[in-house]
């Protein structure tokens, strides 16, 4: 059975850092594109940052860009979501992603096929 599992998540002030990973089982991932998404209370679930089967290629939504880093380790596989500067606006909960984007669909929920069940990351002002 294929499992995503999130961490990392939870409270935190204005301007810190979080660092959230995403652990596979059940099978390898090394060769799919890995993402990061996040849904706040009643808004639509949004793109946060993407990267290749490598590591080598890494997309972001503006809104994250310059502030939240993205990595992957194959070997255990697993991904990271690095968070630093966070803002209020940052609050929601976020969910790890594992599929095969391509051209201009890496930020579509639709080309990732597997789901974590998510993890809440709180900023207080």
């Amino acid at each position: 059975q294929v499992q995503l599992v999130e961490s990392g998540g939870g409270l935190v002030q204005a301007g810190g850092s979080l660092r959230l990973s995403c652990t596979a089982s059940g099978r390898t991932f090394s060769s799919y594109a890995m993402g990061w998404f996040r849904q706040a209370p009643g808004k639509e679930r949004e793109f946060v940052a993407a990267t290749n089967w490598s590591g080598g290629r890494t997309f972001y939504a503006d809104s994250v860009k310059g502030r939240f880093t993205i990595s992957r380790d194959n070997a255990k596989n697993t991904w990271y979501l690095q968070m630093d500067t966070l803002k209020p606006e940052d609050t929601a909960v976020y969910y790890c992603a594992a599929g095969a984007p391509y051209g201009t669909t890496w930020s579509l929920t639709t080309a990732y096929n597997y789901w974590g069940q998510g993890t809440q990351v709180t900023v207080s002002t």
